[in-house]
């Protein structure tokens, strides 16, 4: 299996946080999420990332997990790098999920910080720890107080560096320049974790992006990580500002699987929008800022419409 990774990419470049398609009845629809995941990594994608939040993670179950990674792996494991989410508030929970998505055949983690019951630093290093020590699969440590309520200090950045298995950070922290102060520090691959600041991550030494918008614009970000390293700014730059529209529509109200997901109905990538409670469906007016986002960058035609 040839996968395109480095010691500097660890998990490649240009990763999506995959939803994950439900039918009607509210089942996993693991045909749509293998449909989904092909036409990602036709466009470019070298990374994908299952059973994350815009996975809707907090409301799939185990079985549902390691059916949807075994599916995704078989489907594309060849070609790109299957990240799955393990991460959780409980340590022991984390470390079964963890086990579980390595037997289905994932080829990285994703470890969050511990949200809600916001331990202390020493308290994330020992999570995070001791799910790495559960299995061989290298592990990316995911940083986002905005949903955890606690954010990794340098020194913790610093420890959790020195695991072996530990080598990647997905930052949606919004500070670029702590990210670059961390990457002196530690080595560890950083990736933005914010589709609006992949270039400013870029430019203060990011290696890659984990992107929620890269569902329906991941050519375009593709491109704007190739001209970057290329030293073509500008027209990274040209690129970037070209998608902002989309950006804007599907990041902008904070409802990033909402929005991605009335997205790719639109396009025909998914057949059903269907999400679980507690997220709900996307109002008409904002199905219709999103329809008109996707017409501004030319991927909807105008006819589309309720």
């Amino acid at each position: 299996m040839a996968l395109p990774t480095s010691s500097t990419r660890p998990f490649g470049t240009m990763l999506t946080a995959m939803v994950t398609p439900f039918s009607p009845d509210g089942a996993v629809d693991l045909d749509a999420a293998v449909t989904l995941a092909r036409h990602l990594v036709d466009g470019g994608h070298d990374g994908l990332v299952l059973n994350g939040t815009t996975g809707e993670s907090p409301t799939t179950h185990a079985p549902e997990k390691a059916e949807l990674v075994r599916a995704v792996v078989d489907a594309v494991g060849d070609r790109a790098v299957i990240v799955a989410g393990a991460g959780s508030n409980d340590t022991d929970h984390s470390i079964r999920m963890a086990e579980q998505s390595a037997a289905a055949g994932a080829h990285g983690l994703l470890v969050v910080s511990p949200y809600y019951s916001r331990p202390s630093q020493e308290g994330i290093v020992q999570h995070t720890t001791a799910i790495a020590d559960s299995t061989d699969l290298p592990v990316m440590v995911y940083d986002i107080p905005g949903r955890s309520g606690v954010r990794l200090t340098s020194e913790t950045y610093e420890r959790l560096a020195g695991h072996d298995k530990i080598v990647a950070v997905k930052d949606a922290t919004g500070d670029v320049y702590a990210a670059a102060q961390n990457i002196a520090r530690t080595g560890l691959a950083w990736y933005s974790g914010d589709d609006a600041l992949y270039l400013p991550f870029l430019a203060h030494g990011a290696v890659g992006l984990v992107s929620v918008v890269g569902h329906v614009v991941g050519r375009e970000l593709v491109e704007i990580g190739q001209a970057f390293q290329a030293g073509d700014h500008a027209r990274a730059t040209s690129l970037f500002v070209s998608i902002v529209p989309v950006i804007d529509a599907v990041m902008g109200g904070g409802f990033g699987v909402v929005m991605i997901k009335s997205a790719l109905v639109d396009l025909g990538l998914i057949p059903d929008g269907h999400l679980r409670l507690p997220q709900v469906g996307a109002t008409q007016a904002e199905a219709e800022a999103v329809r008109a986002a996707l017409r501004a960058v030319g991927l909807l035609d105008g006819s589309a419409s309720l």
